[in-house]
Order: structure tokens, then sequence, then C-alpha cells
């Protein structure tokens, strides 16, 4: 088994985030993707302080997958600054990792 990562993404529109995710899961590029409906941001955007209703999406893949993931994300999202982050997997249930390798590719 791989070395396995969770791809944090936030968007402002539900429908935009639902295309993402069906295109990188049909990629094979994420195993799954959770989208949040509604999250509240508060962040510093160009000297200013806003505060905004976001989405966010948890994309389950390989870390060997991130550049592509990361490519991908970006070229379809409206943000021109979108975050698209990354946190290792540190321990979880073998099972549900074997089948995070089985639903991307390539394979390992």
């Amino acid at each position: 088994m791989g070395s396995y990562i969770l791809c944090l993404v936030t968007i402002d529109d539900l429908a935009k985030a639902a295309e993402i995710a069906e295109v990188l899961v049909e990629k094979g590029l994420a195993a799954c993707v959770n989208i949040v409906p509604e999250i509240q941001s508060i962040y510093r955007w160009k000297g200013k302080i806003c505060n905004d209703t976001e989405r966010l999406m948890i994309i389950k893949t390989r870390k060997s997958l991130f550049e592509e993931l990361e490519k991908t994300v970006k070229n379809m999202h409206p943000y021109e600054v979108p975050e698209i982050i990354s946190v290792e997997i540190d321990r979880g249930l073998s099972e549900y990792l074997r089948w995070i390798d089985d639903s991307t590719e390539p394979h390992p």
C-alpha cells in the first residue's frame, strides 16, 4: 500500500464543487470526495478581512497523485488562488486504504 493524503479545497459554488469532485473521481485522481455544504470562512484577501460562506471538499487520494490533482482542481476552480492543501494520513483501516489504492489511477 502507498502513502495517502486528504486534500482540502474550499469553493463558493456547490454545483462547481460537485463538478470538480466528479472529474477527480472519474480521472482516478481521488477515491472519494466529501462535500461539506456550508462552512464559514474568515480570511484576509488583498488587505481586507473577508467573511464568506463556502463549501469544503475533502478529497481522499494517494500522495503520488497530488500534483495532477492540484493541476486539475486549479484549472477548474473559479478562485484566483484556490485553497488546495494536503494532509498526510498517518494511519487508517487497512481495508479502506487498500480501497483508495484500488480506486485511483495509475495503480502503484
